[in-house]
């Protein structure tokens, strides 16, 4: 218990492609006391100031005023933030973002995000692989709690190959190739075409280049709508998004029986993904245990280094 009494606290945060999640909790029992929610938080792709923003707006709900000053330990992992990453630009911002709450913990940890995503598995696992696919996608092989190698998370010019940005790049494609002639018809060309203001490929063309590219993630879903209703089109850009999630899992060598922790909006709980990519991987001796986010996983490394 601190000086005014209150129970020491810890700080875990998810700051993800789309948004950053950010939890408070107790460090002796890890029940949840607050919680808040803020912008994009990639520390690569998001500019410093719009970082610290959207890190501030997710502190101004999980770190109230009055227990700022028992807040002890925050771990904070960053899409974009991992070895190699962004990890100045993300240390920066929340240091900054936790001194306008009030904030001075006497530890603060940064990691990438595969770190708090594997952390999240059942039980707190220490080593084993985890897949993230979300807006974007990575794998990682982690050892004591921490990821020795990376596959892919390239960012969406070079890589996140399967993600959702991926998706919705594909789909925007194969509706220009279907306009044009190249490729078979397909019912996403009038859910596109709703989206974008008019099926047309200029119509198309335009709203792929429009605003920032990792927008497009937004069109997943139309994807997955596309293929439950018999969509062959749609069904094939599914499954070569598994494939491309399957050859992630594939480079870092998993072995039978390994843990395998898989997140993100096509791979978690419910995931439109999941049960291709367990029968994928499940050649290989591995079941994945999806979990919604990596939030409770930077809240578990949080207790654990305080």
């Amino acid at each position: 218990m601190s000086e005014s009494g209150i129970h020491r606290c810890v700080l875990g945060i998810d700051a993800g492609g789309t948004r950053i999640r950010a939890r408070l909790a107790d460090a002796a029992t890890g029940a949840v006391l607050a919680e808040g929610a803020g912008g994009p938080g990639n520390a690569l792709s998001v500019a410093s100031a719009d970082l610290v923003r959207n890190l501030a707006d997710a502190l101004r709900g999980a770190v109230p005023r009055g227990r700022a000053g028992a807040l002890v330990s925050v771990v904070a992992g960053f899409a974009g933030g991992g070895p190699g990453g962004g990890v100045a630009n993300a240390r920066a911002a929340l240091v900054e973002a936790l001194a306008g709450s009030g904030a001075s913990p006497a530890r603060v940890e940064v990691l990438g995000d595969a770190d708090i995503a594997f952390a999240a598995g059942p039980g707190t696992p220490a080593d084993g692989l985890v897949l993230i696919a979300g807006t974007g996608a990575a794998g990682a092989r982690v050892e004591r709690r921490r990821a020795v190698r990376v596959v892919d998370g390239d960012g969406w010019l070079l890589g996140d190959a399967g993600s959702g940005f991926w998706l919705g790049r594909e789909a925007l494609r194969a509706v220009l190739r279907s306009l044009d002639g190249r490729g078979p018809a397909t019912s996403l060309a009038r859910a596109v075409g709703e989206l974008c203001g008019g099926l047309s490929k200029e119509a198309v063309v335009r709203y792929g280049y429009t605003g920032h590219p990792v927008r497009l993630a937004a069109l997943s879903p139309l994807v997955v709508d596309a293929e439950r209703s018999g969509d062959e089109v749609a069904r094939s850009l599914l499954d070569r998004a598994t494939d491309e999630l399957a050859a992630i899992v594939g480079a870092l060598t998993p072995g039978p029986g390994e843990p395998l922790v898989a997140t993100g909006g096509l791979i978690g709980p419910g995931g439109p993904l999941l049960p291709r990519l367990a029968e994928r991987v499940g050649a290989w001796g591995l079941t994945p245990s999806p979990v919604p986010d990596g939030v409770s996983g930077a809240v578990a490394l949080a207790r654990l280094a305080h």
